[in-house]
């Protein structure tokens, strides 16, 4: 009985040995984060979501700014003008205040948004060359470099799998 199961244990040694060093011979790496943000496409995608944000910045800036000023005058007209009105124009003030930061979560959530349509659509570009580059190399895995805890580097693929999508991509 002992002498079945180790027997047992070493072709089951014997065997998971022999798949993970086949398993290993054909697995590749890739930098997504590197695809997404070196490739042509991708860097003209961050650099339009740029400009986008920094726009959006600039006119909520401007407009904080304004509300700053109009904030000083109501402080200096408090003794010139009756409680009423003074606390209207508080409660105006506020609301600008409110409508401000929610026109400013609304708009940066819509830049979020297009800049994950954009990583999608990219990644749905990538993927057919992917498959058609484990094809033509007889790759059978390919993983992301985020899940490698060490690899050689000589098993990175994202540079070729860059120039490829350069090409194929404008």
């Amino acid at each position: 009985m002992i002498k079945n199961i180790k027997k047992l244990i070493l072709v089951t040694t014997f065997f998971l040995f022999y798949s993970l060093n086949s398993f290993a011979e054909n697995a590749y790496f890739i930098d997504f984060t590197k695809v997404l943000n070196g490739s042509k496409s991708g860097a003209e995608a961050q650099k339009k979501l740029k400009q986008k944000f920094e726009s959006e910045s600039q006119k909520f800036n401007k407009i904080a700014a304004n509300i700053k000023n109009e904030e000083s005058e109501i402080i200096s007209q408090k003794k010139t003008i009756s409680p009423e009105e003074y606390q209207t124009k508080v409660k105006s003030l506020r609301k600008k205040v409110a409508d401000l930061q929610k026109n400013k979560q609304t708009s940066f959530n819509n830049i979020s948004k297009s800049r994950d349509k954009a990583k999608q659509a990219l990644l749905k570009s990538v993927n057919p060359i992917l498959k058609k580059y484990m094809e033509d190399n007889k790759i059978r895995i390919i993983l992301d470099k985020k899940s490698i805890i060490m690899g050689d580097t000589k098993l990175e693929i994202t540079d070729q799998i860059i120039a490829i999508l350069n090409k194929e991509l404008k």
